[in-house]
């Protein structure tokens, strides 16, 4: 089972976190080669290998001499090291996950500044939720997919107690390991208020973020359920649009998932109602748990 209710997960070495999103990827910078293996990558940390390069960061695999175990770095690049927001916006990341502690939300053990700023995460087991359904040939059990949806209520609720919304749920930003969904990547979290136009993933963002209004709890909501409708029907919300929308959110409102899988009805209104293209329709984070939770009783 891919995902079931909570449970210890060990520490391994993670190939999760060699995603493949086109998202993530970066032309600029790339004759920079990352850190061979063996490479000090800061003072008591020694590269292992290469995970993956978005377009701000490096992530390493990563040995750590003081806690004799494997973590990971998310390092900021060679060729963003000049760019001050970049910095900034690590720090604060990184400073934010070593603040919360959530079973549903990656731990991060420290922040180093130099030489290279970076922030230390724990290592998890398992695939990104991306590569989980790349990878798979049939779709996931519904009741994976329910946990899952409980999950990430549950991780997002803890953010909003401490008025932050995520603003950039995805598949490659959830790693399942052992049974348990967790989140990761806090670079775009942010109080409730005026949104920044088109800050997110284009694809995953909901209609108050492509247009840069009020962004608030309904809009980790949409985040939600435009996972939980990837996950149950292996497509995206809006698979298939004209690629000439930009922002094919802001033209029509998402299909019902009920077009792609026999669902219940419970479910088709949950994930339905998180797509809803106004905010003020759309369940509350405790509104959409109770509905996910009837689905597992």
């Amino acid at each position: 089972m891919l995902l079931q209710e909570q449970q210890e997960a060990p520490a391994a070495p993670v190939a999760s976190l060699r995603d493949k999103s086109s998202d993530d990827r970066h032309d600029a910078g790339e004759d920079i080669p990352p850190l061979a293996a063996g490479t000090l990558l800061a003072p008591g940390y020694s590269v292992v290998d290469h995970l993956r390069r978005t377009r701000t960061y490096d992530i390493y695999d990563v040995w750590s001499h003081e806690r004799h175990c494997s973590c990971v770095a998310k390092a900021l690049r060679a060729d963003c090291l000049d760019d001050l927001d970049d910095r900034r916006r690590l720090r604060r990341e990184g400073r934010l996950l070593q603040r919360f502690c959530h079973p549903h939300l990656v731990r991060a053990y420290e922040v180093i500044e130099a030489p290279h700023p970076m922030m230390i995460l724990e290592t998890l087991t398992g695939d990104t939720l991306e590569a989980l359904l790349d990878e798979r040939r049939r779709r996931l059990p519904l009741s994976d997919v329910v946990y899952l949806g409980l999950h990430l209520c549950s991780a997002v609720r803890y953010l909003h107690l401490h008025r932050l919304l995520h603003l950039d749920l995805k598949p490659s930003n959830i790693i399942s390991t052992c049974g348990v969904a967790k989140v990761l990547d806090l670079s775009l979290a942010r109080p409730p208020g005026r949104g920044h136009r088109g800050a997110g993933t284009r694809i995953y963002m909901a209609p108050e973020q492509a247009r840069g209004d009020l962004v608030s709890a309904a809009t980790d909501v949409w985040g939600i359920g435009a996972v939980l409708f990837e996950a149950a029907s292996g497509l995206r919300p809006f698979a298939g649009y004209d690629k000439r929308m930009k922002y094919p959110q802001l033209e029509r409102r998402a299909v019902s998932i009920r077009s792609h899988r026999r669902v219940p009805a419970l479910f088709a209104q949950a994930v339905d109602g998180c797509l809803e293209p106004d905010p003020a329709r759309r369940p509350a984070v405790d509104e959409l748990s109770d509905m996910l939770q009837r689905l597992v009783l």
